[in-house]
This record gives structure tokens, sequence and C-alpha cells, in this order.
């Protein structure tokens, strides 16, 4: 459906992430990826969906100049929230381990937000998910990170992966989202574009 609407366009996902490239494949899009390198620096003052709405925009306007009619540039950014701070990629299996030791036995927030940029118009969606993860052992922790190594993802950890199976309880929201994509809100949108 969605892709016999957008056939007279030309799709660029700026994002070299895997998943948000097969949930386009998924949706039966034909599409480009192209990445400008952008410095995903935010404004301390910003909070929750404010990040990524300014990050998402940010590697959008790396593309401004460059856009050409019928096409239809799409990017976008994932944090986790946890106890009022940011948790971004690790920087390494240390920092990785970290950060799911915080996580573990604990609620947290997952927020993404897409951008879709035209010549002309642009619009921000976003959503939010809660994630519930069960007491993780050290044991598996460092299994996880040594065989996984989950350094591309906001808090350490891909739900899809075997964190996700074993640690996560309960989620309260959009799945897809956890996983970097409100899918069923950039559908929506693509469909009343």
């Amino acid at each position: 459906m969605l892709n016999k609407k957008l056939e007279p366009y030309t799709i660029i996902l700026a994002s070299g992430s895997p998943r948000r490239q097969q949930f386009l494949k998924d949706l039966q899009l034909d599409f480009i990826v192209k990445t400008e390198d952008v410095e995903e620096v935010y404004p301390k003052y910003l909070h929750g969906k404010e990040i990524t709405n300014y990050l998402a925009e940010l590697k959008a306007n790396a593309f401004a100049n460059k856009l050409k009619e019928k096409e239809i540039l799409i990017t976008a950014d994932t944090i986790v929230r946890f106890n009022g701070k940011v948790l971004g990629k690790p920087t390494d299996a240390t920092d990785a381990k970290a950060m799911l030791k915080e996580l573990s036995g604990q609620a947290h927030e997952v927020i993404t937000s897409v951008c879709i940029k035209t010549v002309d118009k642009q619009i921000l969606i976003n959503d939010s998910t809660d994630v519930y993860f069960k007491k993780l052992s050290d044991e598996e922790i460092n299994f996880y990170v040594e065989n996984y190594q989950p350094f591309d993802k906001a808090g350490s950890y891909g739900i899809q992966e075997w964190l996700g199976y074993i640690g996560v309880e309960k989620i309260v929201g959009s799945y897809f989202n956890v996983m970097g994509f409100p899918v069923h809100k950039f559908y929506k949108e693509m469909m009343n574009l």
C-alpha cells in the first residue's frame, strides 16, 4: 500500500542502523541509504523527547540544501532515559556493562524521534515506551556484552536480542519504538504525506 503511494518519490534513509533499514524493507519501501557526519550534541537544557526531536532534526538539517523535488529524507534518533539522565550508546564494553548494571531490576524510558523532510515540508514524530528489566546477574550482563557487543545501541541493549529475551519483564508502549523506530506512527504520517 505505502510503496504504491510513494512510487514517484526517492526515499533517503539517513541512518546506518540495520534495524531501521529492515523496518523500511518490511514496509516494502524502496530506499537508498545516505548518511552525513553529524556531531550528536544537544543543549543540556533539553529533556526527554526534546533531545531526540533536536537530534533527528539536526541530522535532517545536514541535508538541507541537498534535497531535490520528489525526495523524502528520513532521520531518527533514540535515547534511553533513566533516573533523569540520558543513556546513549556505550563507549566500550566497560561502559556497556555499567549501563546494564544501572538498568538491572529497574524501569526506564526509551524515546525515539523521526524526522520526515522534503524540499518544502518537515514532519517530526516521536514515541515513548517504558521498559521493565528483571534483576540481571553479572554473568548475564557479561555474556550479553561479550557475545552481542551492543555498542551501537542506546542503553547498551537491543530488545530483539538475547538480553531482551531473558531480561525484559514487560513493556508499556511500542516494541518497535524500543528497537529505534515507531513504525506505526511513521506509517500513518507517510500515508498522510
